[in-house]
């Protein structure tokens, strides 16, 4: 199933796709017009994060954040909505500039928004290709995210607003 190309009216940034290639999956790759070190140094720099992730709407408070093997990033997403979403994350794998692996989950102990993130970036001359791979423990978790939290859509939003800001950058 390809959700990629099925944009909103005025939503011209997207230039990748949203796949589900599987019942627990969730792949999104989109190609950044910067080169590789940069976008990957965005994707791990607290001072660059704050600027892009999350859905459009959403601000970013980062308490901590150690981007290598074993290390933590506890983040608050703060909704335009009022709510906070407290998120951790724990990288399993940090190869720059090349592939970050992490397991991703709320700060409750039976969170059901647990999963495995897999993020590859390919260099394609000063461009650069980023494949974000979700992997969930069941189908039943990953189609919880997807309708609980927006996942597909706030993915989407999240690389959006990446977008932006590396062309601000530029």
């Amino acid at each position: 199933m390809d959700t990629g190309n099925a944009e909103p009216a005025g939503a011209s940034l997207r230039a990748g796709t949203t796949t589900l290639p599987s019942e627990r999956e969730i792949v999104f790759t989109r190609v950044f017009d910067a080169p590789r070190a940069l976008v990957f140094e965005a994707w791990t720099d607290p001072r660059h994060l704050v600027h892009w992730w999350g859905p459009r709407g959403f601000t970013l408070t980062i308490h901590e954040i150690a981007v290598q093997p074993g290390g933590m990033w506890r983040f608050l997403m703060h909704g335009p909505d009022g709510v906070d979403y407290p998120n951790v994350i724990v990288f399993d794998e940090v190869v720059p500039p090349e592939r970050l692996i992490y397991s991703h989950s709320g700060e409750a102990e039976h969170d059901s928004a647990r999963f495995q993130v897999t993020v590859t970036f390919a260099e394609q001359g000063h461009r650069t290709a980023v494949t974000m791979r979700m992997l969930f423990p069941s189908a039943a978790e990953r189609d919880h995210v997807v309708k609980q939290y927006g996942a597909i859509e706030g993915g989407n939003q999240t690389l959006d607003r990446l977008t932006e800001y590396l062309g601000a950058m530029a």
